[in-house]
């Protein structure tokens, strides 16, 4: 049996990582390319538990570069797509828009592309699934749920990215009847997260008792879905959604920042033996970011009720489990805040 040819861009990634180690394992007759331009957030030492493993193979290369997204797609005839590669955090993207007009909406049209040439309208047994956010919906009030019928309603550079690229991969079903795939999630946590996103740094900040700056009064509410079940969401969505449609993913789990931040202060001086209230002190309040959404909150009713998925994990478990694994890592902790994670891919591919 001739072996399923999946790409999956990002892979180096938080989400990506997750998302290879789990196709890796379940499903050991795929061949899995893991493409990643190992930006700042991209780290081969996230897999390095499966990077031996024979149906892996690992590729460095920039999604925005046609010439060799065509080649590589001609040289390798993917059978599916896993596009996670993406710009995705909302400070950076007020700092510099282009970076991820670039990365998020060009780079998708040149997959897009690569994968409509060499499929040439011979789509049997072939997919193309974009991963995508849920802040492509705006801003919810106290109430309500953010469900795949919600109009788009970006506002920040990069949710406008990333609205721009699920239309874009709509647009080519439609036009060109690629089999596309789509999903939106909630804000993911767990391991192997770069430590810039607000559970990490937190976890960072308070061991080493640092400030945790709270934008505005905290107020603002996420819903939160640990990284794990999003992978198995994304593995049962690439095998059972239906061509063309959207998935939302959430966890059902809403949380005000300030009182996530809290938990964790709580959890955090349980398990370093210090005193409660001791790592509360260190929260600092800052003037809320331009464009910030007070609240995202997911309605999953329709991946539960047409593929049976739902979240595992009660976050209070999850968030202990996730900083329990930092606590345990600090060698990759150090790397990552000290910039040494990017000598990994000069020392295990460029000098064999």
């Amino acid at each position: 049996m001739q072996s399923h040819k999946l790409l999956i861009t990002g892979g180096a990634g938080f989400i990506g990582s997750h998302v290879v180690r789990l196709f890796l394992t379940k499903y050991p007759n795929y061949s899995i390319y893991n493409l990643d331009a190992l930006t700042y957030a991209g780290n081969l030492e996230n897999l390095k538990d499966v990077e031996h493993m024979p149906n892996y193979t690992f590729i460095k290369g920039d999604i925005k570069d046609a010439a060799f997204i065509q080649e590589l797609f001609q040289k390798e005839q993917f059978d599916g797509v896993i596009h996670l590669a993406a710009e995705s955090h909302v400070d950076r993207s007020i700092a510099n828009p282009m970076e991820f007009v670039l990365t998020n909406v060009i780079g998708t049209v040149v997959l897009l592309n690569a994968a409509r040439a060499i499929w040439n309208n011979n789509f049997d047994g072939k997919r193309f699934y974009h991963v995508s956010t849920d802040e492509v919906y705006g801003s919810l009030g106290e109430e309500g749920f953010f469900t795949e019928e919600t109009a788009y309603d970006p506002r920040s550079p990069y949710s406008a990215s990333k609205a721009s690229s699920d239309h874009f991969v709509r647009a080519y079903h439609h036009t060109f009847y690629l089999p596309v795939v789509l999903s939106n999630c909630s804000n993911n946590y767990g391991s192997h997260q770069f430590p810039e996103k607000l559970i990490p740094l937190c976890i960072h900040n308070i061991k080493h008792n640092k400030a945790l700056t709270i934008y505005g009064k905290g107020d603002n509410v996420r819903d939160w879905l640990w990284v794990n079940d999003h992978a198995r969401a994304i593995d049962v969505i690439y095998h059972s959604g239906k061509i063309g449609e959207t998935y939302n993913i959430g966890g059902f789990n809403e949380w005000k920042n300030i009182d996530l931040v809290k938990t964790l202060c709580k959890l955090m001086d349980e398990k370093l033996n210090r005193q409660p209230g001791t790592s509360e002190q260190l929260i600092t309040y800052v003037k809320d970011r331009a464009g910030h959404d007070m609240r995202y909150a997911i309605d999953a009713t329709k991946i539960k009720r047409e593929l049976g998925w739902e979240p595992s994990l009660q976050f209070e478990e999850g968030l202990s489990k996730t900083i329990d694994w930092y606590l345990n890592n600090d060698e990759w902790l150090n790397h990552v805040t000290g910039g040494t994670y990017k000598n990994y891919y000069v020392s295990q591919y460029e000098k064999r």
